[in-house]
């Protein structure tokens, strides 16, 4: 049975639904293979981004073939320093390059773009116009300590060094790039909301790297500002924050920041987090996207431990991360079945 109309939005109200609501992180993407055949056609992953009908094709894919209860945009999260004034481009199998990287070069030697954000309003408001009523419209961007790695380092990398060395060096330098990406993921995540999008995510996938005191500094205090300025402009939107690797720190998170509701990633302890998360706080997770590579008995008992572990707590179901390309769709299929009690 499918969840009831906008059951994904009222969950993150504070609605708790018989069953729970369902969406997938990175559900728009390489395991399908219509999105493969259409990016076969567009050329690059960035141009796909800023092409408004292929990215809002692309965000209606995974809707069209599951009926999942929310849609998230198709986009990336390094929109952000690409409007900062950053080059941004994609190198095959390799990942996202940034030039020049700020680890050698400073925020005040590049030249903003903020109309670069513009094909993604425009790709907000043509899948707000084509989505089903029932189907919840979520809008994102990275938090500012995950973006300033990127910004810092010109690249992804396991330990987030140089981003990390840079905060302990010159906290000044690396405190005005988290100011300038506060300042404009307001603005952009304000623009998403006008166009359309029914409520916003901030993915903080490095949140992990960090130790306490810099956690509360980098993750904490940008997070927390951005709620604060984002609820001042759209106070009936709701924020999910999603701290990947928080671990002990997610209570402090959730307490500090005042986000509606808290993403969980795969090494939490859903029975844990329910214990530990202030009460009736909406929770989202938290699937190992591994384990519905795998399947069968393994996928059936995640599944059940993790319904079970939130008797009386909004609950969205989710990965503990995004759906990695070599996902069986027929593992999807089976997922959405168990979930809804088909």
């Amino acid at each position: 049975m499918k969840a009831s109309p906008k059951s994904l939005l009222a969950t993150l109200r504070g609605v708790r639904q018989e069953r729970p609501s369902l969406w997938l992180m990175r559900q728009a993407g390489r395991y399908l293979p219509e999105y493969r055949a259409l990016r076969e056609t567009k050329g690059g992953f960035l141009e796909l981004c800023y092409d408004p009908e292929a990215a809002a094709e692309v965000t209606l894919q995974p809707i069209r073939r599951f009926g999942f209860d929310g849609s998230i945009l198709f986009s990336d999260i390094l929109v952000i320093p690409h409007a900062l004034g950053q080059h941004l481009w994609f190198e095959a199998g390799e990942g996202p390059r940034l030039a020049p990287p700020l680890v050698d070069s400073t925020l005040a030697s590049l030249e903003t773009a903020h109309q670069r954000l513009d094909p993604v309003y425009a790709t907000v408001t043509r899948v707000a116009a084509s989505l089903p009523s029932e189907t919840t419209f979520l809008g994102f961007a990275g938090s500012p300590w995950t973006v300033a790695t990127y910004m810092v380092a010109g690249q992804g990398s396991k330990d987030q060094a140089a981003a990390r060395r840079l905060a302990f060096g010159d906290p000044a330098a690396f405190q005005a790039i988290i100011d300038a990406i506060v300042d404009l993921t307001v603005t952009y995540l304000s623009g998403q909301i006008e166009n359309g999008v029914d409520a916003v995510q901030l993915f903080d996938s490095w949140a992990g790297s960090l130790s306490p005191a810099q956690y509360e500094q980098w993750v904490i205090a940008p997070n927390a500002e951005i709620v604060r300025r984002l609820k001042a402009l759209h106070p009936d939107t709701p924020i999910i924050g999603f701290p990947k690797g928080a671990g002990g720190k997610l209570r402090a998170y959730a307490d500090e920041t005042g986000v509606d509701a808290i993403g969980l990633d795969e090494t939490v302890d859903p029975l844990w987090a329910d214990g530990i998360l202030p009460a009736h706080l909406p929770v989202q997770g938290n699937l190992d996207p591994l384990a519905l590579v795998a399947g069968g008995e393994a996928l059936d008992t995640a599944i059940d431990r993790i319904l079970a572990a939130f008797p009386s707590r909004p609950h969205i179901f989710n990965l503990g991360h995004g759906i990695v390309p070599d996902t069986p769709i027929a593992h999807v299929e089976h997922l959405i079945r168990r979930v809804r009690g088909g």
